[in-house]
Protein backbone atom coordinates (compact mmCIF):
# COMPACT_ATOMS: atom_id res chain seq x y z
CA UNK A 1 0.00 0.00 0.00
CA UNK A 2 1.25 3.32 -0.36
CA UNK A 3 0.51 6.54 0.35
CA UNK A 4 0.25 10.02 -1.07
CA UNK A 5 0.21 13.34 -0.47
CA UNK A 6 -0.57 16.50 -2.54
CA UNK A 7 1.63 19.23 -2.77
CA UNK A 8 0.76 21.65 -4.84
CA UNK A 9 0.30 20.47 -8.16
CA UNK A 10 2.41 17.37 -7.47
CA UNK A 11 1.67 13.93 -5.61
CA UNK A 12 4.54 12.81 -3.41
CA UNK A 13 4.35 9.40 -2.77
CA UNK A 14 6.20 7.30 0.39
CA UNK A 15 6.14 3.41 0.97
CA UNK A 16 4.13 1.76 3.72
CA UNK A 17 3.59 5.65 5.46
CA UNK A 18 6.96 5.42 6.91
CA UNK A 19 9.63 8.60 7.42
CA UNK A 20 10.06 12.07 8.37
CA UNK A 21 7.50 14.10 7.72
CA UNK A 22 9.35 17.25 5.78
CA UNK A 23 8.22 20.88 5.24
CA UNK A 24 9.75 21.84 1.79
CA UNK A 25 11.54 25.52 1.11
CA UNK A 26 12.58 26.39 -2.27
CA UNK A 27 13.13 30.50 -2.76
CA UNK A 28 13.61 31.85 -6.45
CA UNK A 29 16.65 34.32 -6.59
CA UNK A 30 15.68 36.14 -9.50
CA UNK A 31 16.21 32.94 -12.21
CA UNK A 32 11.77 32.32 -12.34
CA UNK A 33 12.74 28.62 -12.11
CA UNK A 34 11.15 28.29 -8.93
CA UNK A 35 8.39 25.33 -9.61
CA UNK A 36 10.89 23.40 -11.48
CA UNK A 37 13.24 23.64 -8.39
CA UNK A 38 10.21 22.66 -6.14
CA UNK A 39 9.54 19.81 -8.02
CA UNK A 40 13.11 18.19 -8.09
CA UNK A 41 13.33 18.67 -4.10
CA UNK A 42 10.20 17.21 -4.08
CA UNK A 43 11.47 14.23 -5.65
CA UNK A 44 14.80 14.30 -3.80
CA UNK A 45 13.03 13.97 -0.52
CA UNK A 46 10.32 11.26 -1.01
CA UNK A 47 13.39 9.35 -2.49
CA UNK A 48 14.95 9.80 0.66
CA UNK A 49 11.89 8.57 2.43
CA UNK A 50 10.10 11.70 3.72
CA UNK A 51 6.69 12.19 3.14
CA UNK A 52 6.13 15.78 2.25
CA UNK A 53 3.37 17.38 3.93
CA UNK A 54 3.74 21.27 2.71
CA UNK A 55 6.19 23.76 1.03
CA UNK A 56 6.84 27.46 0.96
CA UNK A 57 8.23 29.32 -1.76
CA UNK A 58 9.16 33.29 -2.01
CA UNK A 59 11.31 35.40 -4.01
CA UNK A 60 14.54 37.11 -2.63
CA UNK A 61 17.48 39.16 -3.71
CA UNK A 62 19.88 37.08 -2.36
CA UNK A 63 20.20 35.02 0.65
CA UNK A 64 20.31 36.92 4.38
CA UNK A 65 23.80 35.90 6.22
CA UNK A 66 22.36 34.83 9.35
CA UNK A 67 18.96 32.67 8.24
CA UNK A 68 19.43 32.30 4.67
CA UNK A 69 15.64 32.81 4.49
CA UNK A 70 15.13 36.35 6.12
CA UNK A 71 13.38 37.05 9.34
CA UNK A 72 9.68 37.52 8.21
CA UNK A 73 10.42 34.31 5.95
CA UNK A 74 11.47 32.29 8.70
CA UNK A 75 8.75 33.71 10.62
CA UNK A 76 6.09 31.79 8.14
CA UNK A 77 8.09 28.98 8.13
CA UNK A 78 7.88 28.22 11.28
CA UNK A 79 4.44 28.54 12.14
CA UNK A 80 3.94 26.33 8.99
CA UNK A 81 5.81 23.92 10.45
CA UNK A 82 3.61 24.10 13.64
CA UNK A 83 0.93 23.90 11.73
CA UNK A 84 1.96 20.97 9.32
CA UNK A 85 3.55 19.04 12.46
CA UNK A 86 6.72 18.61 10.20
CA UNK A 87 9.71 16.62 11.76
CA UNK A 88 12.10 18.33 9.49
CA UNK A 89 12.65 21.71 7.12
CA UNK A 90 14.65 20.46 3.78
CA UNK A 91 15.74 23.77 2.30
CA UNK A 92 16.73 23.36 -1.90
CA UNK A 93 19.80 25.37 -1.56
CA UNK A 94 23.50 25.20 0.61
CA UNK A 95 23.31 26.49 3.61
CA UNK A 96 26.47 27.27 6.28
CA UNK A 97 26.81 25.80 9.22
CA UNK A 98 25.86 28.93 10.96
CA UNK A 99 22.97 29.58 8.85
CA UNK A 100 21.82 25.74 9.62
CA UNK A 101 22.47 26.55 13.17
CA UNK A 102 20.76 29.55 13.71
CA UNK A 103 17.38 28.00 11.35
CA UNK A 104 17.77 25.01 13.92
CA UNK A 105 17.29 27.16 16.78
CA UNK A 106 14.31 29.30 15.33
CA UNK A 107 12.00 26.61 13.81
CA UNK A 108 12.87 24.32 16.80
CA UNK A 109 13.81 20.88 14.33
CA UNK A 110 15.80 19.84 12.00
CA UNK A 111 17.24 21.47 9.37
CA UNK A 112 18.66 20.05 6.39
CA UNK A 113 20.24 21.21 3.54
CA UNK A 114 20.16 19.90 -0.21
CA UNK A 115 23.87 18.46 -0.12
CA UNK A 116 22.85 16.93 3.21
CA UNK A 117 19.93 15.33 1.37
CA UNK A 118 21.89 14.29 -1.74
CA UNK A 119 24.58 12.41 0.56
CA UNK A 120 21.52 10.86 2.27
CA UNK A 121 20.51 9.45 -0.24
CA UNK A 122 23.93 8.34 -1.38
CA UNK A 123 24.22 6.41 2.05
CA UNK A 124 20.71 4.37 1.45
CA UNK A 125 21.43 3.21 -1.87
CA UNK A 126 24.86 2.46 -1.80
CA UNK A 127 25.56 -1.40 -2.11
CA UNK A 128 29.04 -1.79 -3.27
CA UNK A 129 31.60 -1.28 -0.75
CA UNK A 130 33.72 0.79 -3.45
CA UNK A 131 30.25 3.02 -3.29
CA UNK A 132 29.82 2.63 0.73
CA UNK A 133 33.35 4.41 0.86
CA UNK A 134 33.22 7.21 -1.25
CA UNK A 135 29.76 7.96 0.70
CA UNK A 136 31.24 7.38 3.72
CA UNK A 137 34.03 10.26 2.02
CA UNK A 138 31.84 13.11 0.65
CA UNK A 139 29.94 12.70 4.36
CA UNK A 140 32.91 13.43 6.78
CA UNK A 141 34.38 16.67 4.49
CA UNK A 142 30.65 18.02 4.03
CA UNK A 143 30.53 17.21 8.09
CA UNK A 144 33.85 18.63 9.21
CA UNK A 145 32.89 22.03 7.99
CA UNK A 146 29.80 21.91 10.77
CA UNK A 147 31.50 20.55 13.79
CA UNK A 148 31.49 23.76 15.35
CA UNK A 149 27.86 24.04 15.49
CA UNK A 150 27.23 20.84 17.29
CA UNK A 151 29.35 21.71 20.37
CA UNK A 152 28.21 25.06 20.70
CA UNK A 153 27.29 24.38 24.31
CA UNK A 154 30.90 23.29 25.48
CA UNK A 155 32.55 26.23 24.42
CA UNK A 156 35.03 27.81 26.61
CA UNK A 157 33.95 31.15 28.01
CA UNK A 158 35.33 33.91 29.89
CA UNK A 159 34.50 34.09 33.44
CA UNK A 160 32.39 32.51 35.78
CA UNK A 161 32.37 28.86 37.24
CA UNK A 162 31.10 25.95 35.64
CA UNK A 163 31.58 27.83 32.33
CA UNK A 164 34.79 27.30 31.22
CA UNK A 165 33.99 23.79 29.10
CA UNK A 166 36.06 21.14 27.17
CA UNK A 167 34.90 22.48 23.93
CA UNK A 168 37.74 23.61 22.14
CA UNK A 169 38.86 20.24 23.18
CA UNK A 170 36.57 17.92 21.74
CA UNK A 171 36.41 20.02 18.57
CA UNK A 172 40.39 19.38 18.35
CA UNK A 173 39.30 15.52 18.91
CA UNK A 174 36.88 15.36 16.56
CA UNK A 175 38.52 17.02 13.85
CA UNK A 176 41.48 14.45 14.26
CA UNK A 177 39.35 11.17 14.21
CA UNK A 178 37.75 12.48 11.00
CA UNK A 179 40.91 13.66 9.53
CA UNK A 180 42.31 10.08 10.24
CA UNK A 181 39.41 8.52 8.95
CA UNK A 182 38.98 10.92 5.44
CA UNK A 183 42.82 9.62 5.28
CA UNK A 184 42.22 6.11 5.55
CA UNK A 185 38.84 6.20 2.96
CA UNK A 186 41.30 8.57 0.61
CA UNK A 187 44.42 5.63 0.65
CA UNK A 188 41.56 2.53 0.03
CA UNK A 189 40.16 4.22 -2.94
CA UNK A 190 43.36 5.02 -4.25
CA UNK A 191 43.89 1.63 -4.66
CA UNK A 192 40.65 1.23 -6.61
CA UNK A 193 41.19 3.90 -8.70
CA UNK A 194 44.79 1.92 -9.48
CA UNK A 195 42.95 -1.18 -10.01
CA UNK A 196 40.02 0.68 -12.19
CA UNK A 197 43.20 2.23 -14.25
CA UNK A 198 44.37 -1.25 -14.62
CA UNK A 199 41.30 -2.53 -16.26
CA UNK A 200 41.11 0.50 -18.40
CA UNK A 201 44.46 -0.36 -19.70
CA UNK A 202 43.95 -3.95 -20.12
CA UNK A 203 40.37 -3.04 -22.54
CA UNK A 204 42.31 -0.25 -24.49
CA UNK A 205 45.38 -3.13 -25.46
CA UNK A 206 42.55 -5.72 -26.51
CA UNK A 207 41.24 -3.37 -28.42
CA UNK A 208 37.62 -2.61 -26.67
CA UNK A 209 35.59 0.50 -27.63
CA UNK A 210 33.95 2.07 -24.76
CA UNK A 211 30.84 4.33 -24.52
CA UNK A 212 29.61 5.80 -21.11
CA UNK A 213 26.35 6.56 -20.08
CA UNK A 214 26.06 9.78 -18.54
CA UNK A 215 23.21 12.42 -17.82
CA UNK A 216 21.01 13.97 -15.32
CA UNK A 217 19.77 11.11 -12.31
CA UNK A 218 16.14 9.00 -13.64
CA UNK A 219 16.94 10.53 -17.26
CA UNK A 220 16.43 6.64 -18.24
CA UNK A 221 19.87 5.53 -18.81
CA UNK A 222 19.68 2.47 -16.57
CA UNK A 223 16.75 1.32 -18.85
CA UNK A 224 18.65 2.15 -22.22
CA UNK A 225 22.06 0.50 -20.51
CA UNK A 226 19.36 -2.92 -20.31
CA UNK A 227 17.99 -2.08 -23.69
CA UNK A 228 21.44 -2.17 -25.29
CA UNK A 229 23.22 -5.17 -23.56
CA UNK A 230 20.58 -7.15 -22.16
CA UNK A 231 21.66 -6.73 -18.78
CA UNK A 232 19.29 -6.16 -16.03
CA UNK A 233 20.58 -3.76 -14.16
CA UNK A 234 18.42 -1.98 -11.55
CA UNK A 235 16.46 0.33 -13.06
CA UNK A 236 13.29 2.72 -11.47
CA UNK A 237 11.52 5.58 -11.70
CA UNK A 238 13.57 7.91 -8.72
CA UNK A 239 16.25 9.93 -8.58
CA UNK A 240 20.28 8.13 -8.47
CA UNK A 241 18.78 4.43 -9.17
CA UNK A 242 22.31 3.37 -9.56
CA UNK A 243 25.84 4.81 -7.48
CA UNK A 244 27.60 1.86 -8.78
CA UNK A 245 29.06 1.72 -12.20
CA UNK A 246 27.99 -1.52 -14.34
CA UNK A 247 30.03 -2.26 -17.14
CA UNK A 248 28.36 -4.99 -20.47
CA UNK A 249 29.25 -5.96 -23.49
CA UNK A 250 26.93 -4.47 -26.20
CA UNK A 251 26.44 -6.92 -29.40
CA UNK A 252 25.97 -4.71 -33.02
CA UNK A 253 26.65 -6.80 -36.44
CA UNK A 254 29.82 -5.96 -38.25
CA UNK A 255 31.03 -3.88 -34.94
CA UNK A 256 34.24 -4.05 -32.85
CA UNK A 257 33.72 -5.30 -29.21
CA UNK A 258 31.92 -2.49 -27.32
CA UNK A 259 31.49 -2.39 -23.64
CA UNK A 260 29.07 0.21 -22.20
CA UNK A 261 28.95 1.31 -18.54
CA UNK A 262 26.39 2.88 -17.14
CA UNK A 263 27.45 5.54 -14.52
CA UNK A 264 25.84 7.33 -11.40
CA UNK A 265 23.44 10.29 -12.84
CA UNK A 266 24.11 13.66 -12.27
CA UNK A 267 22.20 16.49 -10.79
CA UNK A 268 21.53 20.53 -10.28
CA UNK A 269 23.75 21.63 -7.22
CA UNK A 270 25.66 18.25 -6.98
CA UNK A 271 27.95 18.39 -3.61
CA UNK A 272 31.75 19.12 -4.57
CA UNK A 273 32.72 16.63 -2.24
CA UNK A 274 30.56 13.98 -3.84
CA UNK A 275 31.85 14.24 -7.19
CA UNK A 276 35.28 14.15 -5.56
CA UNK A 277 34.45 11.30 -3.76
CA UNK A 278 33.03 9.35 -6.93
CA UNK A 279 35.82 10.56 -9.34
CA UNK A 280 37.31 6.93 -9.52
CA UNK A 281 33.87 6.00 -10.29
CA UNK A 282 33.26 8.78 -13.01
CA UNK A 283 36.28 8.60 -14.47
CA UNK A 284 34.76 5.85 -16.60
CA UNK A 285 33.36 9.04 -18.58
CA UNK A 286 36.22 10.63 -18.84
CA UNK A 287 38.32 7.14 -20.33
CA UNK A 288 35.69 6.80 -22.45
CA UNK A 289 36.04 6.75 -26.56
CA UNK A 290 32.29 7.85 -26.48
CA UNK A 291 29.44 9.12 -24.14
CA UNK A 292 25.78 8.64 -24.85
CA UNK A 293 24.10 11.84 -23.21
CA UNK A 294 20.69 10.35 -21.92
CA UNK A 295 18.10 13.36 -21.92
CA UNK A 296 14.84 13.08 -20.63
CA UNK A 297 12.88 14.79 -23.73
CA UNK A 298 9.81 14.58 -21.85
CA UNK A 299 11.18 16.96 -18.51
CA UNK A 300 9.95 20.75 -18.95
CA UNK A 301 13.80 22.07 -18.17
CA UNK A 302 15.52 19.73 -20.04
CA UNK A 303 18.02 22.46 -21.50
CA UNK A 304 18.96 23.43 -17.69
CA UNK A 305 19.43 19.78 -16.90
CA UNK A 306 21.46 19.38 -19.90
CA UNK A 307 23.89 22.60 -19.53
CA UNK A 308 23.89 20.58 -15.31
CA UNK A 309 25.83 17.49 -16.56
CA UNK A 310 27.71 19.23 -18.86
CA UNK A 311 29.20 20.95 -16.20
CA UNK A 312 29.57 17.56 -14.46
CA UNK A 313 31.28 16.16 -17.03
CA UNK A 314 33.77 19.83 -17.52
CA UNK A 315 34.93 19.15 -14.01
CA UNK A 316 35.88 15.27 -14.29
CA UNK A 317 37.65 16.51 -17.47
CA UNK A 318 35.53 14.63 -19.83
CA UNK A 319 34.21 17.72 -21.44
CA UNK A 320 36.65 16.84 -25.11
CA UNK A 321 35.06 13.38 -25.01
CA UNK A 322 33.03 12.71 -28.12
CA UNK A 323 29.02 12.76 -27.20
CA UNK A 324 26.40 11.54 -29.00
CA UNK A 325 22.84 13.31 -27.45
CA UNK A 326 20.10 10.94 -26.85
CA UNK A 327 16.63 12.15 -26.16
CA UNK A 328 14.92 9.47 -24.01
CA UNK A 329 11.29 9.54 -23.40
CA UNK A 330 10.54 10.07 -26.47
CA UNK A 331 6.72 8.62 -26.14
CA UNK A 332 5.82 10.61 -23.68
CA UNK A 333 7.09 13.82 -25.33
CA UNK A 334 4.72 12.94 -28.30
CA UNK A 335 8.41 12.98 -30.75
CA UNK A 336 9.31 10.77 -33.36
CA UNK A 337 12.17 8.41 -33.22
CA UNK A 338 15.15 8.15 -35.50
CA UNK A 339 18.90 9.11 -35.33
CA UNK A 340 20.71 12.03 -37.29
CA UNK A 341 24.23 11.94 -38.51
CA UNK A 342 26.49 14.93 -39.12
CA UNK A 343 28.21 16.18 -42.54
CA UNK A 344 31.13 13.11 -41.88
CA UNK A 345 28.11 10.80 -41.35
CA UNK A 346 28.67 10.24 -37.54
CA UNK A 347 26.17 10.15 -35.15
CA UNK A 348 25.20 13.08 -33.54
CA UNK A 349 22.18 12.49 -31.70
CA UNK A 350 19.40 9.83 -31.32
CA UNK A 351 15.97 9.92 -30.72
CA UNK A 352 14.40 7.08 -28.63
CA UNK A 353 12.06 5.46 -25.75
CA UNK A 354 14.22 2.81 -23.88
CA UNK A 355 11.21 1.71 -21.83
CA UNK A 356 9.28 0.71 -25.10
CA UNK A 357 12.73 0.06 -27.62
CA UNK A 358 11.49 2.19 -30.10
CA UNK A 359 14.43 3.62 -31.47
CA UNK A 360 17.02 2.08 -29.84
CA UNK A 361 18.00 -0.94 -32.56
CA UNK A 362 18.46 2.45 -35.05
CA UNK A 363 20.80 3.90 -32.20
CA UNK A 364 22.53 0.09 -31.73
CA UNK A 365 22.90 -0.02 -35.77
CA UNK A 366 24.82 4.13 -35.98
CA UNK A 367 27.07 2.61 -33.24
CA UNK A 368 27.44 -0.50 -35.07
CA UNK A 369 28.63 1.64 -38.14
CA UNK A 370 31.02 3.89 -35.80
CA UNK A 371 32.51 1.28 -34.51
CA UNK A 372 32.82 -0.79 -37.47
CA UNK A 373 35.31 -3.41 -37.53
CA UNK A 374 38.46 -2.94 -39.97
CA UNK A 375 37.49 -5.87 -43.42
CA UNK A 376 39.90 -9.04 -43.07
CA UNK A 377 42.56 -8.28 -45.54
CA UNK A 378 42.56 -10.01 -48.75
CA UNK A 379 45.20 -12.77 -47.98
CA UNK A 380 43.60 -13.44 -44.72
CA UNK A 381 40.17 -14.51 -46.66
CA UNK A 382 42.18 -16.82 -48.94
CA UNK A 383 43.41 -18.49 -45.81
CA UNK A 384 40.41 -18.68 -44.60
CA UNK A 385 39.33 -20.55 -47.94
CA UNK A 386 39.31 -17.67 -50.50
CA UNK A 387 36.12 -16.95 -52.25
CA UNK A 388 33.68 -19.69 -53.29
CA UNK A 389 32.77 -19.55 -57.33
CA UNK A 390 29.44 -20.97 -58.60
Amino acid sequence: MRCARRTGSRVFERPNGSGDRALLVALDFGRGNGAEHAEEIGALAVSAGAQVVGSVGGRRARPDPALFAGRGKVDEIAAQRVETRADLVIFDHALSGVQQRNLEQKLECRVVDRATLILDIFAQRARSAEGKLQVELAQLKHMSTRLVGGWTHLERQKGGIGLRGPGETQLETDRRLIAQRVKFLHSRLARVEKSRAVQSRTRRRAAVRTVALVGYTNAGKSTLFNRLTGARAYAADQLFATLDTTLRRMYAAGAETIVVSDTVGFIRDLPHDLVAAFRATLSEAADAELLLHVIDAAAPNRDEQTAAVDAVLADLGAAAVPQIRVLNKCDLADLPTGVESDSCGNISSARVSATTGAGCEELRAALGARFAAAPLPEHATEAIGGPVEA
